[in-house]
């Protein structure tokens, strides 16, 4: 038979360990919980949709462009109605734009001119064209854009239009003449055809 000595040691030495690891487990004092694992109902994916909802709108808010100057009011109802458009873009287009037009009116490019251009305002350079052609008199060409800003710009229901200040040096081979002009752009912000047309023309000082 064991030792009653050695058998009481052997029994304490276990309680001891057991005692040690409910210690661990349960955290001094018994007042600790256990941390517990979220259910299936509260994985992530069922606060995903509103945590990205809230980065979406923060990013957007980072991602908005700032109008500045005298068309800005109109710049921003013309981006909160289409969020595709860009002032920067506009620009580079409608420099672009300066230079097609006025190279195909001094070319009496009629074909060209047509689809960048409003009704009126093709009608009237369709009369100036014929009217050259019958007196041989000669076109003034693009030199060089010498000023390009937008001027100001408004939002009518669906139609944009963004007024541009040019200022340009035109010559014929024998003469030069500076032309300041406001130019007026429009565009139906719900249409699907991206291009903007030449809806008016006017002398500036």
């Amino acid at each position: 038979m064991f030792d009653p000595v050695i058998e009481v040691l052997v029994l304490a030495a276990v309680a001891l360990i057991v005692l040690s690891r409910l210690y661990m487990a349960l955290g001094r004092g018994g007042n600790d919980r256990p941390v517990q694992r979220p259910s299936a109902s509260q994985t992530p994916r069922d606060v995903a949709p509103a945590d990205l909802a809230e980065r979406r709108q923060r990013r957007e808010q980072a991602e908005r462009p700032i109008f500045t100057g005298p068309a800005a009011g109109g710049l921003e109802d013309i981006y909160n109605a289409d969020n595709s458009f860009s002032a920067a873009g506009f620009m580079q287009g409608a420099k672009a734009a300066y230079q097609m037009i006025v190279a195909a009116f001094a070319r009496g490019d009629r074909d060209t001119l047509r689809p960048l251009l409003d009704d009126d305002v093709y009608e009237a350079w369709d009369e100036a064209i014929t009217a050259r052609e019958a007196s041989g008199e000669k076109a003034f060409e693009l030199l060089r854009i010498k000023r390009a800003e937008i001027d100001s710009a408004e939002l009518d229901g669906s139609m944009a239009r963004i007024m541009i200040r040019y200022e340009a040096e035109l010559g014929d081979g024998e003469l030069t003449r500076t032309a300041k002009e406001v130019w007026t752009f429009m565009r139906d912000v719900t249409a699907s055809d991206p291009n903007w047309i030449l809806d008016d023309v006017e002398a500036a000082n």
